[in-house]
């Protein structure tokens, strides 16, 4: 009878033994044997494979991010995880909260990273990240509205550090032109009106800062303000004497301009921040940030599965023990650090487990996020692995990154194996 149950086992067994043979053993085994051969494959090349891990500098590069995403990605998802777990306890809605911040796992890492890589685009009308941070940064540091503003034909202005200054000294009671080109009428200023000539007036130094241009082959007087020309207006004008300012002021809307009687003999300059380029915002997919960039996207994704798992081990904590430390004196971060997170322990080794387990395989997120121009500066292990084996010609290095990643993953796999049966045994 022990034998037939035995064979009955072996049999209803036997269609999994089959897949798993054919899914995971054969192709485990067939790498490890590749990994010993060259790329044509038909040529014994020993540990030479396995060199190039250490020595090619693509490998050496996702084997270094490889590293960071293991450290930080873990961590951080499974940090705000149980954030988010103890906080929803404390709310009415926390049930919503939690299916809104669970529902990114329901996208597949194709999708997701099809969305931030147009988060992360660098055009802040494109852009959600560079939209929101130009936003406060313009908040604080208005840019200018002048960007593209330069000296026409004929000018009385020269460049001088990132600005323009007159060829000559100005004197009061002689209007100055300060004629300029190059902005697009969208981009004006909201208050510029139609330009007007300067009137002189007694012990002061008046003039016209506009955008000398009008439409039209041979259309209009250069230097001097047409009908159909604009003000600049809120162009900052300053009079300056040895080096030192000694007065300023802005246009107004129709581009004119006052000084006092100080500025007589003076140098006008407009300064710099007249012409200061707009702020494009970060360039989060550039060299330096494009790691970290895809890492908050990979958290974005996978918060919302620690803090369930986290928040099931919280449903199972003794409520008495927590009001015990309350009773006790402990304040509610006390309670959170001595009591609750010791009690979550073994699930929070779950998830961190899991997670890191997740993220040596991280290919997706990677291979959509990170533009060409930056995807060496992003790379990781299962990409290189897939740029080795299709893109390069070289399957025995592919397969020798796989069977590397397959040891880094079997101690996570014995840890994880370890500490559940622990815990069964208690």
């Amino acid at each position: 009878m022990t034998g037939t149950r035995r064979t009955v086992a072996a049999l209803f067994l036997l269609p999994a033994l089959v897949l798993l043979g054919a899914l995971v053993v054969y192709p485990i085994g067939y790498s490890l044997v590749r990994s010993f051969y060259n790329a044509s494959g038909d040529g014994f090349a020993g540990f030479d494979n396995y060199r190039t891990l250490f020595t090619d500098d693509g490998i050496r590069t996702a084997l270094k991010n490889n590293v960071l995403w293991v450290v930080f990605a873990p961590t951080v998802a499974t940090a705000l995880g149980l954030v988010f777990a103890v906080l929803t306890e404390r709310v009415r809605w926390g049930t919503a909260f939690k299916l809104v911040v669970f529902m990114p796992m329901a996208i597949s890492m194709l999708a997701a990273g099809i969305i931030f890589r147009l988060v992360y685009d660098q055009d802040p009308d494109k852009g959600v990240a560079n939209a929101v941070w130009v936003g406060v940064h313009d908040t604080f540091a208005q840019s200018s509205a002048f960007p593209k503003a330069h000296p026409g034909r004929d000018s009385p202005l020269v460049a001088q550090g990132g600005g323009f200054v007159t060829r000559t000294a100005v004197h009061a009671g002689r209007p100055v032109a300060l004629p300029l080109v190059g902005v697009a009428p969208d981009q004006l200023p909201d208050g510029a009106a139609r330009a007007a000539a300067a009137r002189p007036e007694p012990g002061k130094v008046t003039g016209t800062a506009w955008q000398d241009f009008t439409r039209g082959k041979g259309v209009g007087r250069l230097g001097a303000p047409d009908p159909s020309e604009v003000g600049y207006a809120g162009m900052r004008i300053e009079a300056v004497k040895d080096g030192t300012v000694v007065a300023s002021t802005e246009a107004s809307g129709d581009g004119t301009f006052t000084l006092p009687a100080t500025a007589d003999g003076a140098v006008l300059r407009l300064p710099a921040s007249n012409f200061r380029e707009p702020y494009d915002g970060v360039d989060w997919l550039g060299p330096a940030l494009v790691t970290p960039s895809i890492i908050g996207a990979y958290v974005w994704m996978w918060a919302g599965f620690a803090m369930v798992l986290i928040a099931a081990g919280l449903a199972g904590v003794p409520r008495e023990l927590l009001e015990a430390a309350r009773v006790d004196g402990a304040t509610e971060w006390q309670v959170f650090r001595k009591v609750t997170v010791p009690l979550l322990a073994p699930v929070l080794a779950v998830v961190v487990v899991t997670l890191m387990i997740n993220v040596l395989k991280v290919f997706d997120l990677v291979f959509i996020i990170a533009p060409g121009s930056s995807q060496d500066d992003a790379n990781v292990l299962a990409l290189e692995l897939y740029r080795k084996g299709f893109a390069e010609g070289q399957p025995g290095v592919a397969s020798a990154i796989s069977v590397f990643l397959l040891l880094l993953v079997i101690p996570v796999m014995l840890f994880n194996i370890r500490r559940l049966r622990r815990e069964v045994r208690r």
